[in-house]
């Protein structure tokens, strides 16, 4: 008997799939505060599962060369430069000496004109502290050095500019919508409560990338099947860590049972905010979200959509059993209407 949820909220999805006695859940949680782009995650994918590359290109988006999850990139590496104060980090622009000109001449020499331009050689210097900062020429940045950035110079030495990085990947999602859509039972779950591309059936028909809330999902040009990741199936057999998690450097991706790295997560978040990292937040966790909580979710330091991520993804196959429901009203109309007409129509 199908299961209240079988569509949507909380679910075990292995036992619901038909697997007796299945295993904890494994799943992924990805640590973004501790990732430091190192791409380890991705060469290790491409490496065990035999993933063509994805080319060197150039895109402009900092250190990204891959810019999403696709068919030949299972993993992706983001890279996020922001220009804003890190928690305790000084406020930007705060102290830099502003407001009218002392006098136009003073302003006139600086800028090497006649008229008051108000330019920074005819400004007040403000605060000492200030003053004493520009005189000292170039601020040293702390790099190179041996020690990570701020860990020799305190936290108060820090810039005011921060790089989040966070490595991509399928969520594995409790109910997913790729599964649901799949005509030829390419996608099916496992009993480690994955979703898994059989690629030797997929019929490169595409419903599974438009069914994906997170546009995970992707199909190989030249080859026309949809690939993801498979959170390494044959090596979860084998008792094995994945290739990514086991190849990260700083234990960003950290895999296990999904109700342990949820408890885990959580914890993590607490330890954050006392260190006053107020905005992390978890992202993917909750049982209750749209999708019935992902198999691999993830800590944030921002909004979802700073890392290219959904708000509030939602099973795009929820609404089928309301779909159907009205279908049917529609076609019993239809079919009434019909049997009017040519009855209706007799003398």
């Amino acid at each position: 008997m199908p299961h209240a949820n079988a569509l949507y909220g909380p679910l075990d999805p292995a036992p619901d799939a038909g697997y007796e006695d299945a295993p904890p859940r494994m799943g992924f949680f990805t640590d973004t505060s501790v990732c430091i782009g190192c791409k380890a995650c991705e060469v290790a994918c491409k490496e065990w599962n035999g993933v063509p590359q994805s080319g060197l290109d150039l895109l402009g988006m900092s250190y990204d060369n891959t810019g999403a999850l696709t068919a030949n990139s299972w993993r992706h590496v983001a890279f996020i430069e922001q220009p804003r104060p890190v928690g305790w980090a000084t406020p930007a622009f705060e102290g830099i000496p502003d407001g009218p000109a002392v006098s136009p001449a003073t302003a006139a020499v600086g800028a090497r004109t006649s008229a008051d331009t108000g330019t920074e050689p005819g400004l007040p210097p403000g605060s000492p502290v200030a003053a004493a900062r520009m005189s000292a020429g170039p601020d040293f940045l702390g790099m190179p050095g041996t020690q990570p950035p701020g860990r020799g110079s305190g936290a108060q030495g820090r810039t005011d500019f921060r790089w989040l990085m966070a490595s991509d990947v399928c969520k594995h999602c409790t109910h997913a919508a790729c599964l649901d859509v799949c005509p030829t039972g390419s996608l099916f779950r496992t009993e480690f409560g994955t979703v898994v591309v059989q690629e030797d059936i997929c019929n490169g028909c595409g419903y599974c990338v438009s069914a994906c809330p997170y546009g995970v999902i992707d199909q190989r040009k030249g080859d026309g099947r949809a690939w993801k990741c498979t959170l390494c199936y044959d090596r979860l057999g084998a008792g094995m860590t994945p290739a990514c998690a086991q190849a990260c450097p700083t234990e960003s991706i950290q895999y296990g049972p999904v109700r342990e790295l949820r408890e885990r997560a959580a914890a993590r978040v607490e330890v954050l905010h006392e260190r006053g990292v107020p905005e992390a937040r978890l992202y993917g966790h909750d049982p209750d979200d749209g999708v019935g909580g992902d198999g691999a979710f993830f800590l944030l330091l921002d909004e979802p959509e700073v890392y290219g991520l959904p708000p509030d993804p939602v099973v795009t196959t929820r609404d089928l059993p309301k779909m159907w429901k009205h279908a049917g009203l529609a076609a019993l109309a239809i079919t009434a209407a019909t049997v009017f007409g040519f009855l209706g129509g007799r003398p």
